[in-house]
Formats: structure tokens, C-alpha cells, sequence
């Protein structure tokens, strides 16, 4: 059979001393921590499985293993009373994926007003400025952007947001047309059409 991942199930909260005591006994576990914007006091990453750790082990040379108190197991994940395994070919796709998920800031990087982003939505593209953050992943942002000479809003999914290392440059903002309640500023309206 040889060394294969099994899914663990920690105590609540328990995923960061599991993953320690753990690893000083010996264990090979695998607990990803990915990074957020308001993490608990004391950790600048929570758990990318809340409740659950990997282990690997070989139980038919080893048998399986007995969890002491401090270890913050509560057991293995079973389904139909047997403990599913994976591959080191799945767990070794999660670590990519999770490495990935780390190097773009993490589960949910949070935009604020008025900062510059790359907005890549299909065919919306370009570049924007926030005017509403998201509140979730799966919320949309309200963005002002350029779209045929004039700036718009459009709200914009989360995911399709890209921060901007180059804080240089600047939305073009049109002149201003009117003064406000359809007043028209000289050079422009229904004035400025008879002049030409």
C-alpha cells in the first residue's frame, strides 16, 4: 500500500497546535495556511480547511495511529466507516494550488476606495479605479472606468480584479460639462453646437 494522505478532523480551532504537536512527533502533515486581510489575534493566516489536516502514514506497516490529547485530533474523516486515502499526486496538485492561492495575497484580498486596479472580465478589460470594495469573493465591485471616451461604472466580479504594482498612473477624468442641474459650462451644450 505504502505511504498514502489521510484527512484528519482537529478540535475547533485546533488546526495550528495539531500541525505542530503533530510534526514534533514525527508526522507528516500537510495543514495549509492561507493568508487574509483580518486574520484571528496571534496568526497572519488561518486554515484553508478549517477542522481538517492532512496526515501521511502507511497503516499496514505502521497500523494506525493512536492521537493523544495534545495532538487536537478528534479522528480520521471516514465515509461508510472506511478512511479514504489520496494521492501524493492530488495532495502534491493542492500545495500548488494553494501556493498560488498565497503568491496573489491570499483568500480574500480586499480593495480599497480609490485604489487602482486591473480589471480581466472576458471582454471588459483595462484599467479602473474602486469606487465600492466587494464584500465577499463572490460579491462584484463597483469600478469607474473608460469605456468609449467617458468614464463609467460598472460592477466588476471580485475575481476579475488585479491590484496594481504601478500606483503612476491616473484615470482620465472627462472635462466637466455642466455646473449641475443642466447648466452647461461655456464651450459646451446646446450653445457650443450653434458656434460651429
Amino acid at each position: 500500500m505504502g505511504l498514502k494522505w489521510y484527512v484528519a478532523r482537529t478540535l475547533p480551532r485546533g488546526e495550528f497546535a495539531a500541525a505542530i504537536e503533530l510534526s514534533r512527533d514525527g508526522f507528516e502533515v500537510f495543514s495549509p495556511q492561507v493568508k487574509v486581510p483580518h486574520p484571528r489575534p496571534g496568526h497572519s493566516e488561518i486554515p484553508l480547511f478549517p477542522g481538517y489536516l492532512f496526515i501521511r502514514w502507511d497503516p499496514e506497516i505502521d497500523g494506525w495511529p493512536s492521537f493523544r490529547p495534545g495532538h487536537h485530533i478528534t479522528g480520521f474523516v471516514r465515509f461508510d466507516n472506511e478512511v479514504p486515502s489520496l494521492s501524493d499526486e492530488i495532495v502534491g496538485e493542492l500545495m500548488e494550488r494553494w501556493e498560488a492561492i498565497n503568491q496573489q495575497g491570499g483568500l480574500f484580498r480586499q480593495f480599497s476606495r480609490g485604489e487602482k486596479v486591473q480589471v480581466v472580465s472576458g471582454n471588459l478589460q483595462g484599467l479602473a479605479e474602486i469606487v465600492e470594495e466587494a464584500k465577499s469573493p463572490q460579491a462584484r465591485a463597483k469600478v469607474l472606468m473608460q469605456f468609449m471616451g467617458r468614464l463609467v461604472q460598472a460592477q466588476v466580479p471580485w475575481d476579475s480584479l488585479r491590484p496594481i504594482e504601478d500606483k503612476q498612473f491616473e484615470i482620465q477624468r472627462a472635462p466637466r460639462r455642466t455646473r449641475g442641474g443642466g447648466r452647461w459650462i461655456r464651450g459646451f451644450g446646446s450653445s457650443a453646437l450653434a458656434n460651429t
